[in-house]
């Protein structure tokens, strides 16, 4: 059965999109079957596989009001084992829309399921807030994968993410567990870099990954061309560093 892992930070421009669309190109790559899930209105993880917003008619607005089912609204993407739920910005008006419908926050969770058995691995990408939206990817998710820049706001984000996660878990899926924390915006010869790996370590050495995700201008321009990194620019610093979290991935997974 196919595990389900949200990715999730509410704080904005920390590579979240980012590492939800190059971390499941190198999934892909590496064999194994991809659904990605862009459960953020601002679509950017439709537009980094290339596909047009405004010519998604069935999408994970759709989704969640039950007006199709997740194999209605799945894209099957030009890249290697990767399939995808695009989102349109009629998901901004989910929040509202589910106000007054039973079990809200279990809308995602019961659609994906048919899909379970499937994929290999299917990835949301949330949006960067904890409103109706997040909580139903959570509610969703086996785990959580948390990308995180290495800057001092990101800490005090991080505290406030994991309190978010356990009142999930309290309320509504008591096995939701994190899957890892990815460093993102790397550069170890920053000092406050070092002070903030420093602090993560200490509270969650055993969920960061060692594989940690450089600045690179090849990163930022990938989106741009509608493609994941590893297929825009293959020898650039940025597609080695995603296939070697997908690698690090996989192996934890395999011990699990």
């Amino acid at each position: 059965m196919g595990k389900i892992i949200a990715v999730v930070n509410q704080k904005g421009g920390v590579g979240k999109t980012t590492t939800a669309v190059n971390l499941s190109a190198g999934i892909g790559l590496a064999g194994k079957k991809v659904l990605l899930v862009d459960a953020d209105p601002q679509g950017n993880t439709t537009s980094g596989y290339g596909i047009n917003k405004k010519d998604a008619t069935a999408t994970s607005y759709e989704l969640l009001l039950g007006d199709v089912s997740a194999a209605e609204a799945t894209v099957t993407t030009a890249f290697k084992n990767v399939d995808i739920i695009p989102a349109s910005m009629n998901l901004a008006a989910a929040e509202i829309d589910l106000i007054e419908v039973k079990h809200r926050e279990s809308r995602l969770k019961t659609a994906l399921s048919p899909l379970r058995e499937k994929y290999d691995y299917i990835f949301i990408d949330c949006p960067p807030s904890l409103g109706l939206i997040t909580i139903n990817a959570l509610n969703a998710a086996d785990t959580v994968l948390v990308p995180i820049q290495c800057e001092y706001y990101a800490l005090e984000g991080l505290s406030q993410l994991i309190a978010s996660i356990r009142q999930v878990k309290r309320l509504y899926n008591s096995t939701l567990d994190i899957e890892g924390i990815v460093l993102t915006m790397y550069d170890g010869r920053l000092n406050l870099t070092n002070q903030v790996v420093g602090e993560i370590k200490k509270y969650f050495s055993n969920k960061l990954y060692k594989t940690a995700i450089p600045r690179g201008v090849r990163i930022s321009e990938a989106p741009s061309h509608g493609t994941p990194i590893q297929y825009y620019d293959a020898r650039s610093k940025g597609a080695a560093a995603y296939n070697d979290l997908a690698k690090e991935f996989l192996k934890r997974n395999r011990r699990a």
